[in-house]
């Protein structure tokens, strides 16, 4: 994925006092004992650096503006867009002088709509969205059955199964045993029960991965090959290892929409073709292929009185992943 970076040009003076705030910032744990040693005397301008970000702070309403307002950042969206001109706009109201400066191109998507429901055995709206760049439904419904990646002995095997996926939409990921997060269990969890749920995943771990490797493919080349076989979509579940939150990334499919389903809904339907039930879902999707769209840097520069021809260099990623509006490390 390309990075996008929001950068700033300080003086040195300036970095130092930046830095400097960054460390107090982080410094919470020491705090304990730093309170047992002798109390700090500050230099006049860090101790109003230090007033400023204790009593003046506007991180929460920027964050809000850049998380709530403007939202997911993928590089070629709209979305990413819009931070770029926000940026801008909040750099020029402090008095900042700043600017968009195009750094290439890179591949233009637009979100749109994504309704998953499951039809039969029963009606029930399902948890999911579509991977980044994901190919759209043209905001008509499309609905099949959903059936799982086989568990076929070598490739040859795989290829006369794979007519089958026609008009289907087929799981490619293993179905997590547990929505608990390591920690959870270690809290509240028996050693008997920790001890067995660590068995049980690693044993489908291994088991799934070894279907993959029987199959011939990769794990990445397996949607393209679904879609070549006329497979209705691709379904994903990723799951983050936290409660309630999946990892969503880009789609290896180009005429197939792919989907990510949430842990929960993704087992059920896997339960579901695993028992012969034979699911169907619909689904409706409205993004846009943009094509290849121009990317910018937004880059504000701050004088230093000092050294004004000397230059530090502070960035930070603009960007995020499109499923989430805050970027994850």
């Amino acid at each position: 994925m390309k990075r996008t970076n929001l950068t700033y040009i300080l003086s040195k003076k300036v970095l130092g006092y930046a830095l400097f705030l960054s460390f107090l910032a982080i410094d919470n744990g020491f705090a304990q004992n730093r309170s047992q040693q002798a109390p700090q005397v500050l230099e006049p301008i860090v101790q109003k650096i230090v007033v400023e970000a204790n009593h003046n702070s506007q991180l929460e309403s920027l964050a809000f503006e850049l998380l709530d307002v403007v939202g997911p950042r993928l590089v070629g969206t709209p979305g990413m867009t819009r931070a770029n001109e926000w940026a801008l706009a909040k750099f020029e109201s402090w008095g900042i002088a700043a600017k968009n400066e195009k750094f290439g191109e890179w591949r233009g998507w637009e979100r749109g709509i994504s309704h998953i429901d499951m039809i039969t055995p029963r009606v029930k709206s399902l948890v999911g969205t579509q991977l980044a760049w994901s190919p759209s439904t043209k905001g008509k419904s499309i609905q099949g059955e959903v059936i799982a990646l086989p568990d076929v002995k070598d490739s040859l095997s795989f290829y006369k199964w794979l007519p089958d996926v026609k008009g289907k939409f087929v799981m490619i990921s293993m179905p997590q045993p547990t929505g608990r997060p390591d920690h959870n269990w270690e809290e509240f969890g028996t050693k008997q029960s920790i001890e067995k749920m660590n068995r049980s995943r690693d044993s489908l771990a291994l088991l799934w991965n070894n279907r993959i490797k029987a199959s011939g493919m990769s794990a990445n080349s397996i949607p393209s090959i679904l879609e070549d076989a006329g497979a209705a979509g691709i379904l994903t579940s990723n799951w983050s290892n936290e409660f309630g939150a999946n990892k969503i990334f880009g789609a290896r499919s180009y005429k197939a929409p792919s989907l990510d389903i949430s842990l929960e809904d993704y087992g059920m339907l896997y339960r579901l073709a695993d028992k012969g039930i034979k699911p169907m879902i619909r689904v409706e999707t409205s993004s846009k292929d943009l094509g290849n769209v121009p990317s910018f840097n937004t880059i504000a520069e701050i004088k230093g009185s000092e050294f004004p021809n000397e230059y530090i260099i502070l960035s930070a990623h603009l960007d995020s992943w499109e499923g989430g509006f805050w970027r994850h490390r």
